[in-house]
């Protein structure tokens, strides 16, 4: 199934009856990110889940965005659906969009479970030595590659060379666009967000993400009005794929059985 709007499109799968629920994969991720809990959720509910724009099978957007208009867009998406207030469940990218989501458009969400998510602007992250040392070099370099001093051809091919040595896996993968698309995404300041969510928050997080260390987890169940946290030991990045039955209970407890 296929949302299209304002010259973007969002590929969509859909099961199940009910209460609404939006499950919103990472970056990189697709549908089939969610597939268990999907099929475990859609036995009690509407489960609806979209490719992200530039994702799965969604084209990408036609000019780069930032995380306000992927939470537009979702927003106009589930308006198309019929939604009136629906369960959000999100992963890290996802949830930077669920943030914005229920800041922004707060009639169209009802509970919020966010896992591994990034905010921006709510920590005060100093880089490693190493990483400063990487960024540094990276700077210098990139300064060579002006097509003023080796031209045009030469300097794209260089700049991309520097990309694939100095760039993160998510980064090196994506076509330019999407790359413009994913500086503006990451430097949008989340926090300002927070204050206006009055939805009820669950967190679920592992204790060993790097990409978005539980002291994250803590702050925003600080900051939230109505949060609370749960915290998977040992678990990583991925905690709601890599302890999938007790993730799904949890989610279950909160979303269908708590009401």
């Amino acid at each position: 199934m296929v949302f299209e709007k304002d010259g973007y499109r969002i590929h969509y799968a859909q099961a199940g009856e009910g209460q609404d629920i939006v499950l919103l994969h990472g970056w990189g991720g697709c549908i089939g990110s969610w597939k268990p809990l999907m099929r475990d959720l859609s036995t009690r509910a509407r489960v609806s889940v979209p490719d992200f724009p530039g994702h799965g099978q969604s084209a990408e957007p036609p000019v780069p965005w930032d995380v306000s208009d992927f939470a537009r867009a979702i927003a106009d998406w589930m308006r198309a659906l019929g939604m009136e207030k629906a369960d959000i469940v999100a992963h890290s990218f996802g949830g930077r969009v669920a943030i914005v989501l229920a800041a922004e458009y707060p009639q169209l969400v009802n509970r919020l479970v966010l896992s591994g998510v990034p905010v921006p602007g709510l920590l005060e992250m100093r880089p490693s030595p190493r990483k400063r040392l990487r960024s540094g070099v990276y700077r210098a370099l990139r300064a060579i590659c002006s097509p003023a001093l080796v031209g045009r051809v030469r300097a794209e091919r260089m700049r991309e060379a520097l990309v694939q040595r100095f760039g993160s896996p998510d980064y090196r993968v994506l076509s330019p666009a999407m790359r413009k698309t994913f500086n503006r995404v990451i430097a949008q300041n989340l926090a300002v967000f927070l204050p206006r969510i009055q939805a009820p928050v669950l967190l679920v997080w592992g204790d060993q993400d790097t990409a978005a260390p539980i002291d994250i987890a803590r702050a925003l169940e600080g900051r939230l009005k109505d949060a609370g946290l749960v915290v998977f030991e040992g678990a990583d990045h991925f905690a709601y794929l890599r302890e999938y039955p007790r993730f799904y209970a949890i989610v279950r407890q909160f979303l269908l059985e708590g009401r």
